[in-house]
């Protein structure tokens, strides 16, 4: 959820989307409870060179869902700007399974694995069911994401705050305090 200073880029990225329910299919995630997104690459986020989605693209959906995760969790944006601090990335583990193409329609699914202290691994499967949902769903890509909460002003590290991280929902909490 690190901040967007190249207007010229397209931000948010105009194809992901939450889901209220989850999607029919999808495949076995760690999280009892995560959140699910629909993703519609177009021909935009084609690459240049061979004809599959690049994989920059990946990365703005993977902020992206965070982004609409902690949203529906009471923190968006906005509200972290008002308090003085943001989450950013200090790390992608991305395994690309599969090509995508312009005009798939693909799922994610995205939760907080574990918090501690200042920092939050975040997971992400991102699949496509191949045309009828009783077969078994195609993963395209899983993703780790270690953010880190700063703090504005100083640019350092901040504890996650109590309240935060139960709307998180993570697997495993350690060294929180408000």
């Amino acid at each position: 959820m690190a901040l967007h200073a190249d207007p010229a880029q397209s931000y948010p990225p105009p194809h992901v989307r939450p889901l209220g329910t989850p999607p029919v299919g999808h495949p076995p995630l760690d999280h009892p409870h995560p959140f699910f997104a629909e993703v519609r690459p177009d021909h935009a986020e084609s690459s240049q060179v061979v004809d599959h989605v690049s994989n920059v693209h990946y990365l703005r959906w993977l902020d992206r869902a965070a982004e609409l995760h902690m949203d529906a969790q009471g923190w968006t944006r906005d509200s972290l700007l008002s308090a003085g601090h943001m989450w950013f990335v200090a790390r992608h583990e991305i395994d690309y399974r599969a090509e995508v193409h312009a005009g798939d329609v693909l799922h994610l699914g995205t939760w907080v694995r574990d918090i501690r202290r200042a920092k939050s691994w975040r997971d992400t499967v991102l699949w496509r069911q191949n045309g009828n949902p009783d077969d078994e769903p195609q993963v395209v890509c899983t993703a780790s994401t270690l953010w880190v909460l700063v703090e504005l002003e100083s640019r350092r590290p901040r504890r996650v705050p109590a309240a935060m991280a139960a709307a998180m929902n993570p697997l495993v909490t350690r060294g929180l305090s408000d």
